[in-house]
């Protein structure tokens, strides 16, 4: 690699400001700055692990049980959170329907797209078991062949139905050229990499995940996608979960927000190499627009500002029981010391930015989501109604 993950950590303060002087401009102009027409979106394909699954994993294997939903659903929702992800927001902005996921078969409408996402997907094959490690069969790869599978059946499925009842909940076949086709992917091929290798062997199979991403981009605008929104990855050094691993560590091991500075550098390796292929996409899809969003600097923004944002300290799990080397998962019932123990959700989770410790209260995520969608924490700078429109990037 042409960066080490030290060299790397220095580049940070430079990108925050940077998209602290584009959020000022963007907050204070609004969207109309850019000059742009709005979209007008018909559909989204979203392409992703828990942070965006909205129902796939439930619905594949054991359904998501109380409390999640809480909040905004009032019953579980197939969430990772008490309420709504980042991809809900996203939906809401463009004015279209939650997404239902592609492997939930009760209740969905697929008129306005699909979420392959699932909780546990990687960009790389783990061939490991979901059962042992959570690691999701879904990975990117295979969430590319059920979208194929999608708009194959669907279309065809389309165009034979003699009854627009029978096409009801069906995409439109012409929509899926106009779509909006967001990414939100990598944070388990990073934490693979933290359980299973070294630093240095997790750099040497970066390549190779950045590729296979790249494919992915490929082969949609191959079946005619032309619309892109891609999230780098979060950083994984500040989840909870980890920090309460860390009671006393060593000088070094932590930043000034208590976040793991070697975890966090390899997400920031891993969107330097994502963002570079990125920019090296857009020279190679002719009539693709492609955005990068920055939510890594979006969430670390929001962690290391969390009380001036009305947050408790973001180190803090609203569900779940983490004490010691003690973890009861948010909604789980365990013995410990012969106690039983409840790991049920705060009193308000609105005050939090974790849910349970790996994922994002609704709170969180709609702070986030109102960062990003206005273009403040995206490469090229623009809203993400106006997504559509290539522009040039920083």
């Amino acid at each position: 690699m042409s960066h080490s993950f030290g060299a790397v950590r220095m580049e940070v303060g430079g990108v925050f400001i940077a998209w602290s002087i584009a959020f000022l401009l963007l907050s204070v102009l609004g969207e109309e700055m850019t000059g742009l027409s709005h979209c007008d979106f018909p559909a989204i394909y979203n392409f992703g692990d828990s942070n965006s699954d909205t129902g796939g994993i439930s619905a594949a294997f054991y359904p998501a049980g109380q409390p999640s939903g809480e909040t905004f659903f009032h019953e579980p929702a197939g969430r990772g959170s008490d309420g709504r992800l980042i991809i809900d927001f996203i939906a809401k902005r463009l004015r279209l329907p939650y997404l239902s996921a592609y492997l939930d078969s009760i209740g969905a409408s697929f008129r306005h797209g699909a979420n392959f996402a699932t909780g546990g997907s990687t960009i790389r094959q783990l061939n490991e078991s979901f059962f042992l490690t959570g690691a999701s069969p879904f990975s990117l790869d295979i969430q590319i062949v059920q979208f194929d599978q999608f708009k194959t059946r669907t279309s065809n499925l389309y165009n034979k139905a003699k009854k627009n009842s029978h096409r009801r909940n069906l995409p439109r076949p012409q929509d899926f050229s106009d779509a909006l086709y967001t990414f939100d992917i990598g944070q388990n091929d990073i934490a693979a990499g933290i359980r299973k290798s070294s630093i240095e062997n997790f750099g040497a199979v970066l390549p190779d995940i950045i590729d296979q991403l790249a494919s992915a981009v490929k082969h949609l605008h191959e079946q005619g996608a032309r619309n892109f929104w891609i999230h780098n990855t979060g950083p994984i050094g500040c989840l909870p979960v980890t920090q309460h691993n860390y009671h006393h560590p060593m000088p070094g091991i932590l930043d000034q927000h208590g976040c793991l500075i070697a975890q966090n550098d390899m997400a920031i390796e891993f969107n330097r190499q994502l963002k570079r292929r990125v920019t090296k996409l857009r020279t190679q899809l002719s009539g693709a627009a492609l955005t990068y969003v920055d939510i890594f600097a979006a969430k670390y923004k929001l962690i290391s500002n969390s009380k001036e944002q009305g947050f408790v300290d973001a180190s803090s799990i609203c569900c779940g029981y983490h004490e010691d080397s003690n973890h009861v998962w948010c909604g789980h019932r365990d013995k410990i010391n012969g106690t039983e123990i409840y790991a049920g959700s705060c009193e308000d989770p609105s005050k939090y930015i974790s849910w349970d410790g790996v994922h994002y209260t609704e709170a969180a995520n709609h702070w986030i989501a109102n960062h990003i969608l206005n273009g403040s924490f995206t490469d090229p700078p623009v809203p993400v109604a106006h997504a559509c429109h290539k522009r040039q990037s920083f």
